[in-house]
C-alpha cells in the first residue's frame, strides 16, 4: 500500500483538484463495520492495525482487493486528501459499510466501474474480515401502539451527562431502582448488533423509544418496552457517540424533534426523531484523520460539537507527523449552519525533513474525546483536552478549558500536565517519529463535570489518565484541590467518565496493563471522594482474579462512564460485568456477567464483552440499559445491548 503522508495546504489543494469532488468525500458519508484489535501498548481507540488480524478470523488480506484499492482508491486515501478518510480509518470499518459506500453510498460513481465481486474484495481487504452470514439479529418491525411516537414523553435526559452539567446523576424517583429492589433486576430483552465487536453508543430515551447507534453505522429507534424497531437510519460509519434528542413541549403533537450524533469518519448528523429522515449533516473538519467520539452538547438552538482524531495512532516512521488540530464547533441546531469553529492549536508548520524524506510538522493534536458540560449561568462550556501529537508542545494540551458559549473564545485554561507530546511511534521499535517529549500521554478522555455541593459552592471536576482528579473554581479556573486516585498510564487512570451527587464524586479507575513499568501497583475499581476537599470516603478495588479464565483481553478496571443515583452507583467493567455499588459503602449489591450468551429479540444469540468508552449505564423508571462489547485496544469484543427491569 502507498505510504501515508499529510500534505501541506498547497499540495493538498492540488491533489483535491485531481481527485475530484466525489473522491474527497469518500466514506465521509459512507458506512462501516469492523473493529481493530489492540495490544498492551495501545493508547485508547486510536491505534492502527493490520488487515487480516487473526483475532477477527481472516487469515490473509485479499491480493485481489489490495490491487483494486491501490489502483482505484489509494491516490486519494493514501496521501492525506482533505475529507478522504485515511486508510487507518477505513480499516476499522466493517466490510458491509465499505461495500454499501461503493454500491449506493458516496463512492457509488467510482464503484460503478467495478464488478460486484471486486467491490466485495476491496471491502474485505480494507476491513480485514469476511462478510457476515445472513443476519439472525435484526429486531422485528414494530406494529400497533409500539410503533407510535409518544408526544407525552420529551427526552428523559437532557445530555450525554444526563444533565447539561455532566454529573451523570439520576434522582431516586426517576431511577425507579434503589438499594431495596436492586436484587430483583431481571433481563427483559436484548438487541444484538450483527457482525459487531463493540457497542459504544450511549442510548437516548424519548418518545417511548430507545435510540442507539451501532458499529455498522445504523442508528435504531426501538420501542422501549419490547425492543421492536420503529425505524433505523444508516449513517456513513460507526456511530460510537451517544445520541442526543431535542426537547419539545409535552403533548405537542406538531413537534418535530431532531436527534443528533456523530460517526467514526467525522460526520455529524441531525435526524428526525419520529421518522429517521435526515435533516442535515456536515463533515466536522477536512483533516483525513477526523473522528467524532463524544456526543454533541445541545443548548437552546445551538449544537456544540467536540472534534477528535485518529492521527496520533498511525504516526510510525513512514508518516509525515502531524497536522490535526482539535476544535469545538457551534452549529445552528436546526439548519446545520456553522456559527463558529474554535481551534485549540495554531496551524502546523514544517519543522524539518529526515534523511528518509519524512517531514515533521507541529504543533498538532489536542483532540477532544468528551462531551462539554454546559454552564448556562456563566455562559460557558467546560471540556477537557488530549495531548499534543508532535513537537512543539502547547499550553492547551492535557487541559481543562472554559469556553464562551456565544463566541468560542477561551475564558480560562488549567493545564494539568505540561509538555506532553506523544504518538504511536513512541511504542514502536523505530521511534524516529516520536516527539522529543515522549509522553507521558496523560491526556483526558473523561468529560469535565460542573458539580454543586449542598452548601451551594460549585466545582469544575476532571479525571485524568494520570489517575488524578482535579477540582477547579468555575469562575477563575484556579485549582481548589487535586487527588491522585489511580496508578495512571496510557490505558489507565480515569478513562471515560466520573459521576457526582451532593457532596461526593465517584471515580472509576481503569489502570489496565499498557506495557510500561510503574513504581506503584494498579488500582482498578471504584472510589468515592469528598467534593469539598478530595479526601477519600471509601474505595472498592476490583481484584485481578475476576479475569480468571477470560484471557489476556480481560482487565478488571472500569473503563466506561458510570452513573449515580441517591444510593447506588452503576458501572460496566473490562471483565464484562455490570456492577451496582452501594453509594454509601462501596459494597457490590448486584452484578451481571454480560458475556453470557443471550437470546435476542431478533431470535439469534449475542453476548457482551468488556465495557469501555462513553457508553455508560442508563437508569430510568425501573429499567437498567447497558451496551456491552469493547473489541478495541486489546479488550474483549461483544455485540449486545441489554435491558433489565425490576421484577
Amino acid at each position: 500500500m502507498s505510504r501515508r503522508v499529510s500534505l501541506p495546504a498547497r499540495a493538498r489543494a492540488g491533489v483535491r483538484i485531481a481527485c475530484g469532488v466525489a473522491l474527497l468525500t469518500i466514506f465521509a458519508y459512507a458506512t462501516v463495520d469492523a473493529a481493530p484489535p489492540g495490544d498492551a501498548a495501545q493508547k485508547d481507540d486510536d491505534k492502527a492495525w493490520v488487515p487480516g488480524d487473526p483475532q477477527f478470523g481472516v487469515t490473509a488480506a485479499s491480493e485481489h482487493g489490495a490491487a483494486i484499492y491501490k489502483k482505484t482508491c489509494a491516490g486519494c486515501h493514501d496521501v492525506g486528501v482533505p475529507r478522504a478518510p485515511a486508510p487507518y480509518i477505513l480499516r476499522i470499518m466493517p466490510p458491509s459499510a465499505i461495500y454499501r459506500a461503493l454500491t449506493t453510498g458516496a463512492m457509488r460513481v467510482q464503484g460503478q466501474s467495478l464488478a460486484d465481486e471486486d467491490r466485495r474484495a476491496v471491502a474485505e481487504y480494507l476491513s480485514g474480515r469476511a462478510f457476515s452470514a445472513a443476519s439472525q439479529l435484526e429486531p422485528p418491525a414494530c406494529t400497533g401502539k409500539a410503533a407510535e411516537f409518544d408526544v407525552d414523553e420529551p427526552p428523559v435526559y437532557a445530555a450525554w451527562g444526563l444533565q447539561p452539567f455532566n454529573t451523570r446523576y439520576v434522582s431516586h424517583d426517576a431511577a425507579g431502582i434503589d438499594a431495596r429492589n436492586v436484587g430483583r433486576l431481571k433481563l427483559k430483552w436484548a438487541l444484538g448488533f450483527e457482525g459487531a465487536t463493540r457497542a459504544r453508543s450511549q442510548p437516548a430515551l424519548a418518545g417511548g423509544a430507545l435510540y442507539v447507534g451501532s458499529e455498522d453505522g445504523r442508528v435504531f429507534a426501538l420501542d422501549r418496552a419490547t425492543g421492536c424497531e420503529r425505524w433505523s437510519y444508516q449513517a456513513g460509519a460507526e456511530v460510537r457517540t451517544g445520541i442526543v434528542v431535542e426537547s419539545w413541549q409535552k403533548g405537542d403533537r406538531a413537534a418535530k424533534p431532531l436527534l443528533y450524533f456523530g460517526d467514526l469518519a467525522g460526520s455529524v448528523y441531525a435526524v428526525d426523531a419520529r421518522t429517521g429522515a435526515l435533516a442535515w449533516r456536515d463533515r466536522a473538519d477536512p483533516h483525513p484523520s477526523t473522528t467524532l467520539t463524544a456526543a454533541p452538547a445541545l443548548h437552546g438552538d445551538r449544537l456544540y460539537l467536540p472534534v477528535s482524531s485518529l492521527e496520533e495512532g498511525v504516526a510510525d516512521e513512514t508518516y509525515n507527523c502531524c497536522t490535526f488540530r482539535g476544535s469545538v464547533i457551534s452549529f445552528d441546531a436546526h439548519t446545520g449552519k456553522r456559527v463558529w469553529q474554535a481551534y485549540l492549536v495554531d496551524e502546523p508548520k514544517l519543522r524539518g525533513t529526515s534523511d528518509k524524506g519524512i517531514q515533521s510538522w507541529g504543533p498538532s493534536g489536542i483532540a477532544i474525546w468528551n462531551t462539554p458540560a454546559i454552564d448556562e449561568r456563566r455562559g460557558v462550556l467546560y471540556f477537557t483536552t488530549g495531548d499534543n501529537y508532535s513537537t512543539p508542545t502547547t499550553g492547551m494540551s492535557d487541559s481543562i478549558v472554559a469556553m464562551d458559549l456565544e463566541t468560542g473564545k477561551i475564558r480560562w485554561v488549567y493545564q494539568a500536565t505540561a509538555n506532553d507530546a506523544w504518538n504511536t511511534s513512541c511504542s514502536l521499535p523505530d521511534k524516529s517519529n516520536c516527539p522529543q517529549e515522549n509522553g507521558p500521554d496523560y491526556d483526558f478522555g473523561a468529560a469535565a463535570v460542573l458539580a454543586t455541593a449542598h452548601d451551594g459552592r460549585q466545582y469544575v471536576l476532571a479525571g485524568q489518565k494520570s489517575g488524578e482528579v482535579y477540582a477547579l473554581d468555575p469562575d477563575s479556573g484556579k485549582l481548589i484541590w487535586k487527588t491522585k486516585v489511580g496508578r495512571g498510564g496510557i490505558l489507565a487512570g480515569v478513562y471515560f467518565g466520573m459521576a457526582a451527587h451532593g457532596d461526593r464524586v465517584y471515580v472509576p479507575i481503569n489502570d489496565a496493563p499498557d506495557g510500561r513499568s510503574y513504581d506503584e501497583p494498579a488500582k482498578p475499581g471504584l472510589y468515592a471522594l469528598k467534593l469539598a476537599d478530595g479526601t477519600g470516603i471509601w474505595k472498592a478495588p476490583i481484584a485481578d482474579s475476576v479475569c480468571a479464565g477470560r484471557g489476556a483481553q480481560c482487565a478488571p478496571g472500569i473503563g466506561a462512564a458510570i452513573t449515580a443515583t441517591d444510593d447506588l452507583v452503576f458501572t460496566g467493567a473490562g471483565d464484562g460485568r455490570v456492577r451496582i455499588y452501594d453509594a454509601n459503602s462501596g459494597a457490590v449489591l448486584w452484578q451481571y456477567d454480560t458475556m453470557l450468551e443471550t437470546k435476542t429479540i431478533g431470535g439469534g444469540v449475542a453476548k457482551g464483552g468488556s465495557m469501555g468508552g462513553g457508553a455508560g449505564p442508563l437508569v430510568h423508571d425501573g429499567l437498567l440499559i447497558v451496551p456491552s462489547g469493547y473489541g478495541f485496544a486489546g479488550r474483549m469484543p461483544g455485540n449486545v445491548l441489554l435491558v433489565f427491569g425490576v421484577d
